[in-house]
């Protein structure tokens, strides 16, 4: 089966998606599939170059990805083209042309048609959806969401083609569970992700100054990410008005061995996020065996279903309330929450079994079989 998957960038400074999806494509290609990825070129893909299993990558320049993408699959008999974001050009590129060489497609819209995202330019998206992407949505073969509450809302958006809920995938082999030892040190609360607006880090500092000076004092709040600079000066103007800079540290990006050793140095992991499609860094965290609360903008009720952490509002005062609670555990406690989480990211978001999944989409869309249970009609 040869594949070929489309997305804007999977630079490391990209986002969640450009990691799943690197891991899931290289999986893929272990399976036995030939997969191409194109995209855009940038400074620090996760993928340069693949010497092992049927892995091509091609990177292209500003302004040449139409003829590129043209190019490449007029060389290349692919069974299935696959998008992933939408509200860009390139996987309208690649809708368009699916259509025109009558080739199904799948889009993955990465958490793009969730309520927080659709209200941001929402002038500029009501354009696009008439212009193009209602087309490009409503006549892929399959839309795929990584998790039920973000294809229950494409539904309600009208949509009608088949939805498959499958969640990204973990490649447990780079993230080994922590040794554990008890800390007398100051405790660390982390926070790892983009530093951007949706994602709650005001409401992280407002809460951290609701809770007792006296219940902070054995801790600490490490603020990892790359953002825009005036947005990161604000908020450390928030940080110093509060008068909390020597509680709340921006530690700068975390990439590769270091971004895995900044997980395992934390007692505790916050998304306090406005909004979802899956939230790669929760995963991350409960495979390094980190407790993790995060908030119902993002999908993870599991946390409370499996003891692995704190799935809660959003807003400043549950979060407020979250943070004291776990807090207020033992270490002991804690470490028990951490590998809950670990067994739960084995069970069930491994890059192997994600994989599986999404191969047996392919096969349902190709060859007919059985409808796979994680389709909805």
């Amino acid at each position: 089966m040869k594949v070929l998957h489309t997305i804007s960038g999977i630079d490391r400074k990209a986002g969640g998606p450009s990691k799943s999806i690197s891991d899931l494509s290289y999986e893929l290609a272990k399976n036995n599939l030939d997969i191409s990825i194109i995209t855009y070129s940038s400074p620090n893909p996760y993928i340069v170059k693949s010497t092992q299993y049927n892995l091509k990558l091609h990177f292209v320049n500003d302004g040449r990805f139409k003829k590129e993408l043209n190019n490449l699959v007029s060389k290349n008999n692919f069974d299935i083209l696959h998008g992933h974001g939408i509200w860009q050009m390139p996987v309208h590129y690649m809708a368009s042309l699916a259509r025109e060489i009558h080739k199904p497609y799948v889009i993955s819209p990465r958490g793009m048609l969730r309520p927080w995202a659709l209200e941001q330019g929402s002038l500029k998206k009501k354009i696009a959806l008439k212009l193009y992407q209602n087309k490009d949505l409503s006549e892929a073969a399959c839309l795929h969401s990584t998790a039920k509450i973000e294809a229950d809302e494409i539904r309600l958006l009208g949509f009608k083609n088949p939805i498959a809920v499958i969640p990204n995938g973990i490649d447990l082999k780079e993230y080994s569970i922590r040794k554990e030892k008890i800390q007398n040190s100051k405790k660390t609360i982390l926070y790892l992700s983009r530093v951007f607006p949706k994602k709650g880090i005001e409401n992280l500092i407002e809460a951290w100054s609701m809770i007792a000076k006296e219940d902070r004092k054995d801790w600490q709040i490490k603020i990892a990410g790359n953002g825009n600079e005036r947005y990161i000066h604000q908020l450390k103007k928030l940080i110093s008005e509060s008068t909390l800079e020597n509680e709340i540290k921006f530690i700068g990006p975390k990439y590769g061995q270091d971004k895995i050793d900044t997980y395992y140095q934390a007692d505790l992991f916050v998304l306090p996020t406005l909004g979802e499609n899956f939230g790669m860094v929760v995963a991350e965290a409960l495979a390094c065996g980190v407790p993790v609360i995060t908030t119902k903008g993002a999908p993870w009720e599991v946390l409370n279903t499996n003891n692995a952490g704190w799935w809660i509002d959003i807003g400043v005062e549950p979060l407020a309330k979250a943070l004291t609670e776990a807090m207020q555990l033992s270490d002991s406690e804690r470490i028990q929450m951490g590998l809950n989480g670990r067994k739960l990211v084995e069970e069930n978001y491994s890059i192997e079994s994600v994989a599986k999944k999404m191969i047996q989409l392919y096969e349902w869309i190709l060859y007919k079989k059985e409808k796979p249970e994680f389709v909805y009609l």
